[in-house]
């Protein structure tokens, strides 16, 4: 494992009910996994919010691991693991989309008895952060940038809550065989789906950052389309859009547009 500096910054939450169980035996049963994995207990897994880990990697952290009962074992009749699947499924998309190695989130179901288990999944998390590096290197965007795209999606944290609760909610149909988790991913990657994505969340986060980057002063397009690292085509829709709401206006004097 890394040494020194090198070392990558590594949270986990963790459920207390199983996998903070399988984490006491390994430590009991004397497994070795990486010392730099930080470990937070909760309840259930379900305690997991979409701002935790988005609060995580904008303040430094490399990657994220969530740990929860195996599906249909939770300890209470919410079948809260659930909730985390479908929570770290939205995480991962949201990470991808502004430029975030989706690899960096990972989410794993362990037993109280599964010592060894819980020790082979940090061993092979802690390495193959290890080879992500820092937070922004294998992505090519600095720390800074990262950080900004972050914030601007937890600004929109609770918006992005609403249309979970009103348009991404998963059929609990899809709990009922033995391949629950596939059902999910193949859910959450559909193309109804993901248009949800891009007309009610990705197209709002993108009209959030281009105000973000006027409020520094008048930009042109191409200007903007940099900053937030899109197409200028993509970036002259959302202006267009964001005029007809009077959000911002064009500058005939310096050919630019500027917050109205």
């Amino acid at each position: 494992m890394g040494t020194g500096s090198n070392k990558p910054r590594i949270l986990g939450i963790i459920c207390n009910w199983c996998c903070y169980g399988g984490a006491d035996l390994c430590g009991v049963s004397r497994f070795q996994y990486p010392p730099y994995i930080r470990l937070i207990r909760v309840m259930c897994s379900a305690r997991v919010d979409l701002a935790h880990i988005l609060l995580a990697f904008s303040t430094g952290q490399d990657a994220m691991f969530v740990g929860g009962c195996h599906l249909d074992d939770c300890h209470y009749i919410t079948n809260g693991n659930y909730d985390a699947l479908s929570v770290v499924t939205i995480a991962r998309k949201l990470l991808e989309h502004v430029g975030v190695n989706p690899n960096r989130l990972r989410l794993e179901w362990v037993s109280a008895g599964e010592g060894i288990r819980f020790a082979n999944i940090m061993n092979d998390f802690g390495s193959q952060v290890e080879k992500l590096g820092p937070l922004g290197k294998s992505e090519g965007i600095s720390k800074d940038e990262l950080k900004v795209r972050l914030e601007e999606v937890q600004k929109l944290v609770p918006y992005i809550k609403l249309v979970q609760t009103e348009r991404l909610r998963a059929p609990l149909s899809l709990r009922v065989s033995g391949e629950q988790e596939q059902h999910y991913h193949k859910f959450f990657n559909s193309e109804e789906v993901n248009k949800i994505f891009k007309e009610a969340i990705f197209d709002k986060l993108a009209i959030g950052q281009i105000i973000s980057l006027l409020h520094g002063g008048p930009m042109t397009t191409g200007e903007i389309a940099k900053g937030v690292g899109l197409t200028p085509s993509e970036v002259s829709r959302h202006l267009n859009s964001s005029s007809r709401q009077r959000l911002v206006r064009y500058d005939e004097d310096q050919k630019r547009y500027a917050l109205a």
